[in-house]
């Protein structure tokens, strides 16, 4: 065997972690991640938890570059007349507050450990248009911490996934 063979027979033979180092982070990014965090702190240097300490979400990445998320308070209530159409004025006010959805394209910027996200639909129609910037805080096989460092209602927030099993 020549040496550039064993070379590479000794790293196919490496346990899975030495041999996923060499994956790109959109590699590592791709899949289904559930939300265990959502926190902003805001300017004044208060902190806020827009979906409750129990959040509820996914984020999906594909690997063709497209994604999906969606947020909730794990509180939300149901609506009295049990039609989304009827919804009474604070009704509407407490879900739009606790739950946003969005989903487009996506590139990572493996330099700056960035992720920015072309928003094509959302429950929130002033992000479109607005490329959106995300920085990887830390990936790992199963977590995933990412923060938004231009919030659309100031501050920055700080967001924590597992991964979907």
């Amino acid at each position: 065997l020549s040496l550039s063979a064993v070379a590479a027979l000794g790293i196919a033979l490496l346990p899975g972690g030495a041999a996923s180092q060499q994956k790109s982070l959109k590699d590592q990014l791709v899949g289904t991640w559930i939300l265990t965090s959502w926190e902003r702190a805001n300017p004044d240097g208060s902190k806020t938890h827009a979906f409750g300490a129990n959040p509820k979400g996914i984020n999906v990445f594909s690997a063709d570059g497209r994604f999906a998320l969606i947020y909730t308070r794990g509180d939300l209530p149901k609506l009295a007349s049990n039609d989304r159409t009827k919804a009474t004025p604070q009704e509407a006010k407490v879900i739009m507050d606790g739950a946003i959805a969005y989903y487009g394209t996506y590139s990572v910027d493996e330099s700056s450990k960035a992720i920015t996200l072309n928003i094509e639909r959302t429950t929130f129609p002033n992000q479109l248009g607005r490329p959106q910037k995300r920085v990887i805080n830390s990936l790992t096989a199963d977590e995933l911490k990412y923060s938004n460092p231009t919030a659309t209602a100031g501050g920055q927030i700080q967001i924590a996934m597992k991964r979907a099993k």
